[in-house]
């Protein structure tokens, strides 16, 4: 599995979903093709998944939230009869190669974080309706909606079969979300856990694993009653009309990726690929009706979708980079202008979006595991919603003073409100309150400097930078961690980013990719599931797999 994953898709060329839209409710079917894989070797039988069923709903996903904001009930079926989802297509996880499985996990998480998110962050409440077996990850895939309705038939039930089945577990949110969202009883979810055929009708009702169970006959009528409640009931203000999200503008070289505003230039020998954003290349609109008329290509938000599908094309398609070095050039008090528009207009409903994205982005972007470092540059903007990309790095470094030969604007680093709160990270603090987990009084300190242009000598006293350094070192010290940092294992700098990036209090988010790292990094290479005769390896075969008994 070595082709490259473009992560760029819309509806018309969808082969896995597909969306009917009826005034406030969306109906959503998964109706996969089972010869649409992104790969060779299996099908997708069952509605069972690979990448590219995920990268459909993400992008439908998306697209519910700018294209369709009159929505407010998006109901999840299956186009399949008697199956729902199958969950994903054990085929793809036996033969994909590890850091694939690991990829393909987060980013299905991801994508299940951002609908399961839609009700607070956008008004769209999503509701599961399950007529079918839905298993393994399909169950995931309700776990993640608001509300989820069975049929109560002999064929109808949910499951996580992984344990008895793949020698594997739910690890993509699954049991996280078994027991700190539904909060079922430990006992109960080691029962529903252990057992292949799941749990039907009322007693998954009563333990907790679905809401509502709804005879056979009745089950249709019902879900699009149920749907037409919620939407009748929701606080989510009528909008007539989003915004089209047209094709991301971009090109690929043996360089690196190259858009708009955000370059990507990737030296393979040094493991590193350097993401330079642009500051905006004219003034803020004055209204958000400029905005809605600017539509994708509104600064922000064209900035957010570039630089979402540069992290992901290099989490997939470039294994080997290590690390990742943010730079910016442009006008601070453009950027600053841009978001502070939006900020102020935090009711409007495309400024909720465009705020909305760039969290789950800023998100994305601390999750990924390569090492991230941060450099504040002459001519940098790394302003409000761009200096939160500071923060998020495992380590900064500003230049100090004159470089001789640089006639470009100081290097400055300016906060704005959007940093106190508006984009929290999973652990659901700020990074600001993340990074001062031990002296909260300076995120009180850095609130009364908002707007302020912060030289080195300040933005270092303020704590927003690890290092400053002046021409004299920066070259060489500069080149002395990137060629550190790309000597070290991978493995214990995954580990090492992993453990550093979510202190504070634990969440259901934190938790879920915790165990992730954790649990696939591990499970996914012992032989009691991937190897020959592990039960990956055997499933389908009529043999269980054979397994080293003893307990690590």
């Amino acid at each position: 599995m070595s082709k490259s994953i473009d992560f760029q898709t819309d509806p018309s060329q969808y082969r896995h979903w597909r969306v009917e839209y009826d005034g406030p409710v969306a109906n959503l079917y998964m109706d996969v093709d089972e010869d649409g894989g992104l790969f060779e070797g299996y099908k997708l039988k069952l509605n069972s998944y690979d990448l590219s069923v995920d990268i459909e709903l993400a992008d439908i996903v998306q697209r519910m939230r700018f294209e369709h904001p009159e929505v407010k009930v998006v109901v999840m079926r299956s186009g399949k009869d008697r199956v729902f989802c199958s969950g994903a297509n054990i085929r793809m996880l036996g033969g994909a190669e590890h850091g694939h499985k690991v990829n393909f996990c987060k980013f299905t998480n991801e994508t299940r974080n951002t609908y399961e998110a839609a009700e607070d962050d956008s008004g769209q409440k999503y509701i599961c309706a399950i007529r079918g077996a839905c298993a393994g990850g399909g169950y995931e895939l309700a776990l993640a909606c608001n509300h989820i309705m069975l049929t109560d038939d002999s064929t109808s039930s949910v499951s996580l079969p992984e344990v008895p089945l793949l020698a594997v577990l739910p690890g993509t949110g699954g049991l996280t979300r078994v027991t700190d969202k539904r909060r079922v009883r430990r006992d109960r979810a080691d029962v529903f856990s252990s057992v292949e055929e799941g749990v039907r009708g009322k007693r998954a009702q009563e333990w907790g694993l679905v809401d509502e169970v709804i005879s056979n006959s009745r089950f249709d009528a019902t879900v699009d009653e149920r749907a037409r409640e919620f939407a009748a009931r929701s606080a989510k203000p009528d909008v007539d009309k989003g915004i089209a999200l047209t094709p991301i503008e971009r090109h690929f070289d043996a360089g690196g990726v190259h858009y708009s505003l955000v370059e990507v230039a990737i030296d393979r020998d040094a493991r590193t690929a350097t993401v330079t954003l642009s500051g905006p290349d004219a003034d803020a609109p004055a209204t958000m009706d400029e905005v809605v008329a600017q539509g994708a290509d509104f600064y922000l938000l064209r900035l957010a979708r570039e630089l979402d599908d540069a992290i992901l094309h290099l989490r997939f398609n470039e294994p080997e980079i290590g690390i990742v070095s943010f730079h910016s050039q442009g006008d601070p008090a453009q950027v600053m202008a841009h978001e502070e528009l939006l900020l102020a207009n935090d009711e409007h409903w495309l400024a909720v979006e465009i705020l909305a994205y760039w969290k789950r982005l800023l998100k994305r972007v601390d999750v990924t595991s390569r090492s991230l470092v941060a450099v504040v540059e002459h001519g940098s903007c790394f302003a409000g919603v761009l200096s939160e990309l500071l923060f998020a790095a495992d380590r900064s470094y500003m230049m100090e003073g004159e470089f001789e030969g640089d006639n470009r604007p100081t290097a400055t680093v300016r906060l704005g409100a959007g940093n106190f709160g508006r984009y929290p990270m999973g652990n659901g603090l700020s990074r600001l309150e993340t990074r001062f987990l031990g002296a909260p009084e300076m995120v009180e300190a850095a609130r009364g400097r908002i707007g302020e242009p912060l030289e080195a000598e300040e933005a270092d006293e303020a704590g927003l930078v690890t290092f400053i350094l002046d021409d004299i070192d920066w070259e060489d010290e500069m080149r002395i961690f990137y060629e550190e940092r790309a000597s070290f294992s991978p493995d214990a700098m995954t580990a090492m980013e992993a453990n550093l990036r979510f202190a504070g209090p634990e969440t259901m988010e934190t938790r879920i990719f915790g165990r992730l790292t954790a649990w696939q990094n591990w499970i996914f290479i012992r032989p009691n599931a991937t190897g020959e005769d592990g039960a990956l390896q055997r499933y389908g075969t009529g043999q269980r797999g054979e397994f080293d008994m003893r307990r690590v």
